[in-house]
């Protein structure tokens, strides 16, 4: 998918269904990794996922136009930030598709300049062991045990570094440095 011509409707109808999968009983989840989300066309159709039941994750380092856990609203999104050594720059979008999990990466944020007013590109990941990375990233990023910041409902951050019983939560910066001194 390339912006400015295919990217937005793309995505939104990757959202659309993922609504529509769970509307017919199928198994349907949207988790993305991104730097920022303020286009209203997304944040619109993101509210309409969780309305019908869509599990949303969203790890996004900076400008979120989206409040998760807002009853009546918002109530299946969550909206956390990782931030710390590294300045990330990867986007990474998993849509369930009923199982398959599609995965794409791509250098635009969900803004009208992203998506209306630059060149900006999407590839589809297909390779099995590819996924699989790029799903145990995700997972390691949404972890109860990885520290975070924590969007409350009225878009205050709250920084969680520590579990219920008050053991240090892992840093996520820290664990890719493991994991790739381990592939040594």
């Amino acid at each position: 998918m390339v912006a400015p011509r295919t990217l937005r409707s793309g995505l939104l109808a990757k959202i659309q269904r993922e609504i529509d999968n769970k509307n017919a009983g199928k198994s349907a989840l949207i988790r993305m990794k991104l730097n920022s989300i303020l286009d209203e066309e997304f944040v619109d159709l993101l509210y309409k996922a969780s309305a019908a039941g869509v599990q949303v994750e969203l790890v996004v380092r900076g400008i979120c136009a989206i409040r998760g856990g807002v009853p009546g609203l918002s109530k299946n999104i969550r909206v956390i930030s990782i931030l710390g050594r590294f300045l990330e720059h990867s986007r990474i979008f998993h849509f369930a598709n009923d199982g398959e999990n599609e995965l794409w990466l791509g250098s635009a944020d969900l803004m009208h300049r992203n998506l209306d007013r630059r060149v900006e590109s999407m590839v589809m990941i297909k390779q099995t062991d590819h996924k699989r990375m790029l799903l145990r990233a995700l997972d390691s990023y949404l972890a109860p045990t990885t520290a975070h910041w924590s969007m409350n409902i009225d878009g205050t951050w709250d920084r969680i570094t520590k579990d219920s019983n008050g053991t240090d939560l892992t840093d996520m910066h820290q664990q890719v440095i493991n994991w790739y001194r381990a592939r040594g």
